[in-house]
């Protein structure tokens, strides 16, 4: 009989919520959060109610601002610039050093945060502001030589990105661009992460970052946040329909952009014998339930390898681990070791197992699914958050599952018998970020490599967006406007050379870098 889980001691929300205001008390009421522009926390905006994804329970929700307040927020934004741009770099610099610091400090409450707000397991919550500290902190090292002959934007960053990476890709933007000499914008992704971000932005604007945080809905937004002309700059992360919309207002407008946008990854399999090395990748994919843009929920295998990749493959993910990320057996346990816990809220896991029951009902073969007893809950928590990992053979071409990406731990496996349906199923999305090729041939993988269209792809081994100095980007429909990564992260949000033209996706050209 499996032990009886507790909540592990201090993790509570409560406990994290008045470490907020203890920290925080400027960013920070009894009973909200508060918008962050003109320089001072505003106690505006209509607050939502929001819930949990790890139990179902009440959370801080976000304040949203209506479009002619994000205006203003937009238009002080640019008197932030103004005078930001100007200060020299030494300050600069010295700024977000300071800010890092700060951050590093409060690591365990902002990783508590995103465990609550959303359902990451503690080890992943933990990576992801490592990343965002580690990878700036890499910038303010090594700017000078990405800044040499470039000047900030005219105008703020505005940056729009979805909720999975709080940290690690949004409060990492944000301090790149303000070291690059611009005021930034920030809007809070609707789905969650409210709370950790206002942290983080509290920590930052203490030291002096020109940094704007706004919560509301993207459509009553969009005209202040992408279409305003003070902006300089548009940074947006998220799904294609959105991106399309701000892809063209970008474009109508001649605006500076980095639009990445989804794309159904793929793993390849073709004239392969390593089997162990797939094996013990196989749960890593899985890490945080594969809500990431560079995930992996697609394998394409060739038709007379699909017994071999079948040993190998389901003992590999029948190891995984699910449940509430803060179970434990005693208070004072380690926090649990899981792959993943829920997925971002109720209606995401309910739209999941629909898709996954319609494709099953229109021909799609169930290879694996996990029962729900086998994950750690605590007693009588609301688990409609939870989906457990399923696995599925040939999703039918009308079901979501076969062109799109799932955005939780759905897997489908597509067979082919030719080198020309290998490439079409890989390139089902019309471009991806990332793709993976495991062949034992070399000069296979090298052949087949460059016809498949991602910005990246590994041979028998994933990729991913990168830290540091590694470039990111996406092909096709997966990204429109500059790359990013390394100093091409800085070079999209400054101005160069007159001509300059910036490697990335354009309506009028594309340059890989």
């Amino acid at each position: 009989m499996a032990p009886t889980l507790t909540l592990k001691s201090g993790t509570s929300w409560p406990d994290a919520w008045r470490r907020c205001l203890a920290v925080a008390p400027e960013a920070f009421r009894d009973d909200r959060v508060l918008n962050l522009w003109n320089g001072a926390w505003q106690e505006d905006g209509r607050v939502l109610p929001a819930v949990s994804p790890v139990d179902g329970s009440p959370i801080a929700g976000p304040p949203r601002l209506d479009g002619t307040t994000a205006h203003r927020a937009v238009y002080a934004a640019l008197d932030q610039h103004r005078a930001w741009r100007h200060l020299p770099l030494e300050e600069r610099r010295a700024r977000v050093a300071a800010t890092l610091d700060a951050l590093a400090e409060h690591r365990g409450l902002l990783a508590l945060l995103l465990v609550w707000e959303i359902g990451k397991p503690w080890r992943l919550a933990q990576a992801d502001v490592d990343r965002a500290i580690d990878g700036v902190r890499w910038y303010v090292d090594g700017i000078e030589p990405m800044l040499a002959g470039r000047a900030p934007l005219d105008g703020p960053v505005s940056n729009i990105a979805s909720w999975n990476y709080p940290m690690s890709v949004l409060v990492h933007a944000v301090l790149v661009q303000a070291l690059a000499g611009n005021a930034v914008i920030a809007k809070t992704p609707t789905d969650g992460g409210v709370a950790c971000l206002t942290l983080a932005c509290a920590l930052a604007a203490r030291e002096g970052i020109p940094v704007t945080l706004v919560s509301g809905s993207g459509g009553e937004l969009s005209q202040a946040l992408v279409r305003a002309p003070e902006i300089g700059c548009v940074s947006f992360i998220g799904g294609r329909d959105t991106g399309a919309a701000v892809a063209t207002a970008v474009a109508d407008l001649g605006k500076r952009h980095v639009l990445e946008q989804e794309g159904l990854n793929t793993w390849g399999i073709w004239n392969h014998s390593d089997w162990d090395t797939l094996t013990a990748v196989i749960p890593k994919l899985f890490d945080y339930g594969k809500q990431r843009c560079t995930a992996y929920p697609r394998f394409v295998v060739q038709r007379h390898l699909f017994d071999a990749f079948l040993a190998a493959y389901l003992p590999a993910v029948r190891t995984l681990r699910v449940g509430h990320p803060l179970a434990v057996e005693q208070p004072d346990d380690p926090y649990p070791e899981l792959d993943f816990g829920p997925v971002i809220n109720a209606a995401k896991a309910k739209e999941l197992q629909d898709q996954v029951a319609e494709a099953i009902e229109r021909g799609a073969v169930p290879l694996h699914r996990a029962a729900p007893d086998d994950a750690r809950f605590l007693p009588g928590q609301d688990t409609a958050a939870y989906v457990q990992p399923v696995t599925l053979l040939n999703p039918p071409s009308s079901s979501p599952l076969h062109h799109a990406e799932p955005f939780g731990p759905v897997d489908t496996i597509v067979l082919v018998d030719t080198e020309a349906e290998l490439l079409a199923a890989m390139n089902a999305s019309n471009g991806a970020l990332v793709a993976t090729l495991s062949t034992d041939d070399r000069a296979t993988y090298d052949r087949l490599a460059p016809q498949i269209r991602a910005f990246k792809v590994g041979h028998g081994a994933p990729r991913s967006r990168g830290d540091r100095d590694e470039l990111f980007g996406g092909l096709g429909a997966s990204w429109r406007g500059a790359f990013v990564g390394g100093d091409l992260l800085v070079r999209a949000v400054t101005r160069g050379p007159e001509g300059e033209r910036l490697p990335g996706n354009f309506p009028e050209y594309q340059l890989l870098p």
